[in-house]
């Protein structure tokens, strides 16, 4: 079963009723007092006055109301403004309906409390809190995400689950900790794995996926997911630290990489001027230690100190 609308009618229209019904009552009883079956129609009118009064109940923006009927579903109402509901819209038994006349003013109030019920439609935050989880390859990360939702079916919401709302936290907290288990916090180039999709550097295709599953989950209760992103992802305290360093040392590693493929670049270009030039003749004994000399300098992290040859090239 899905939301349907309920039939309802014009609450402006049967409170107006209500109050002639009351009115009504009160003319009789003013000039008919002494009079049984007068003061008997009277009583009968109050009745119905309060029979009309307790199916009158307003929807406010946003939000909607779920029309019960001794437990079946009757329909849900989303328009703004003041309506009524019959409360015996659906039951027939007659022996039930002179029970309620004979104690309407506290039966039909206890309806009014009961029957319908709010649901919010506003669109709502939820925070999630830190959680500590291994991620694919193993390690200990803390992660969170903001979720932005609100209620699409009513019927689903209200009949479906037990409580929409816990079951909104409770489902978005295992959709974080089943996305943190199925992809590494970060890859290192020096371990040679290939690039692929981790929860550190593909933040916009994580969101997606976080917000695709807790679509899934959430349909059986009848929320839409708005917006759902990380709004914490990092190391656990305790390997931190070492991962920093980790970090580091792979930040290193990348870079002198970077320094030696441009260092030798720039001895094979010196090295095929000159001999295109023909500015000095090498051997290889030469050409070694010039190389040599040449990576040690473009390499240093320090400024090369030159020593001045002031004998042959060999000497």
């Amino acid at each position: 079963m899905n939301e349907r609308p309920a039939s309802v009618l014009n609450g402006y229209l049967m409170l107006v009723v209500g109050v002639a019904l009351l009115v009504a009552a009160g003319v009789i009883l003013r000039y008919n007092s002494h009079n049984s079956p007068y003061v008997g129609l009277s009583i009968a009118l109050i009745i119905i006055a309060i029979f009309v009064f307790a199916g009158l109940f307003i929807v406010n923006p946003n939000e909607a109301k779920v029309i019960i009927l001794f437990g079946s579903y009757v329909g849900s109402v989303r328009e703004n403004g003041l309506f009524w509901v019959n409360p015996f819209l659906i039951k027939k038994n007659l022996s039930l309906r002179i029970l309620m006349f004979i104690t309407a003013p506290v039966i039909l109030l206890i309806i009014r409390f009961f029957v319908k019920k709010n649901l919010s439609l506003r669109a709502r935050n939820l925070s999630g809190q830190k959680l500590k989880v291994n991620d694919k390859m193993g390690n200990p990360i803390e992660i969170a995400a903001v979720i932005v939702w609100q209620v699409d079916d009513t019927f689903k919401a209200a009949f479906e689950v037990d409580d929409y709302e816990q079951y909104v936290v409770i489902q978005s907290e295992a959709a974080v900790r089943h996305l943190a288990q199925s992809y590494p916090y970060d890859t290192f180039e020096d371990e040679g794995r290939e690039e692929g999709l981790t929860l550190r550097s593909g933040a916009e295709q994580v969101n997606k996926l976080l917000e695709g599953e807790l679509q899934e989950r959430l349909n059986r209760a009848g929320v839409k997911v708005i917006e759902a992103r990380l709004s914490h992802l990092a190391y656990a305290p305790e390997i931190a630290e070492a991962m920093l360093r980790r970090q580091q040392a792979t930040a290193v590693v990348a870079a002198r990489t970077r320094i030696v493929q441009g260092a030798v670049s720039m001895v094979e270009m010196a090295l095929n001027q000159l001999s295109e030039r023909h500015l000095v003749e090498l051997d290889e004994e030469r050409r070694a230690s010039m190389v040599s000399n040449l990576l040690v300098v473009l390499c240093s992290e320090s400024a090369a100190s030159p020593v001045i040859n002031t004998g042959t090239l060999y000497q």
